[in-house]
């Protein structure tokens, strides 16, 4: 017998009025949600907490300005605690729509901030993180490298389900791990709008053979937000979106949802990964790993480890 599920993704951008506003936000499309009745629903990279496209923080080659450190005391305080009470607004969503939720947020731990992806159940609550482990660009100037202990596969209500981060999607190794992982559910949480993109959305779903739900912000021009982005066209979207969800033979299930927010939702048939793995299962017969083989660090790595020396016995 088919096992059907409904996977869908909520395609809104992070406010400029702060994280309550962009979680107001999201609880607003709840009857949406629920008319859709996901078991699985993806939001898109940094939601809570924020993507500062254009912003430079102050930083040159060589030298930083005070008025950086300004700007970026204001987005460690606009990023949230895992134990906060925005993650627990979600998972009271999460409870009330019965559905999974997997979204991208920007974590406060310590002195250093993460992009990270977090898993929440509608009965357990936060169940598992996953940490950006490469930011690109000039995002490695106010984030910090997730290490190898936050690759999860986790056991969703749609299935076997991980996150993989905007451009880590683009590190080889990093799919390969996580097609040994049997993933069923490749979620994509993103700021990426580029067109390439979709194309990119569709050789994982085509090479990992599984179902890749890619969750992109939206957010409207500076015009329309009345700010000033430096060297990005006042009237063009800063990030227009893009969200997409793709069967595992590549063909598009719903989306791009293109120049707007909104709900996608796509009711799939998880019998269709079996079916795709048919002629090529990039972990299993369509291996050489009598040729190639990876190696992957699960271990947490901390900078500090403390332990005390039992004193010698007489």
């Amino acid at each position: 017998m088919a096992v059907s599920k409904t996977l869908s993704v909520l395609q809104v951008g992070s406010s400029i009025e702060g994280t309550e506003a962009t979680l107001n936000h999201i609880l607003s499309y709840e009857e949406q949600i629920k008319n859709a009745n996901p078991d699985i629903l993806v939001m898109p990279e940094a939601i809570l907490g924020g993507y500062p496209k254009g912003e430079s923080f102050g930083t040159q080659l060589g030298f930083r300005l005070e008025s950086g450190r300004d700007t970026f005391q204001k987005y460690y305080d606009a990023a949230i605690d895992l134990s906060g009470p925005e993650v627990k607004t979600l998972c009271q969503l999460s409870k009330r729509c019965g559905a999974s939720i997997v979204t991208g947020i920007i974590e406060r731990s310590g002195s250093t901030l993460y992009c990270t992806a977090i898993f929440i159940d509608p009965e357990e609550g936060l169940t598992h993180k996953h940490r950006k482990l490469m930011p690109t660009g000039s995002e490695r100037l106010i984030w910090g490298q997730g290490d190898g202990s936050t690759l999860p596969a986790v056991e969703t209500c749609a299935g076997t389900t991980a996150a993989v981060i905007c451009w880590e999607n683009y590190m080889p190794l990093l799919r390969m791990a996580m097609y040994a992982k049997d993933i069923e559910i490749w979620c994509a949480p993103t700021v990426d709008a580029r067109p390439v993109w979709q194309s990119t959305m569709q050789h994982i779903a085509l090479e990992g053979r599984c179902f890749v739900v890619s969750a992109c912000q939206f957010q409207p021009s500076p015009n329309e937000l009345n700010v000033n982005v430096e060297n990005w066209p006042a009237d063009q979207d800063l990030i227009s979106g893009g969200s997409v969800i793709i069967g595992p033979l590549g063909d598009i299930l719903a989306g791009p949802l293109l120049e707007k927010e909104g709900l996608i939702s796509a009711t799939v048939d998880m019998d269709d990964i079996a079916r795709s793995r048919y002629d090529m299962d990039v972990v299993g017969h369509y291996a050489r790993p009598d040729i190639f083989q990876l190696c992957v660090n699960e271990t947490p790595r901390q900078s500090v480890t403390t332990f005390i020396e039992e004193s010698p016995k007489d």
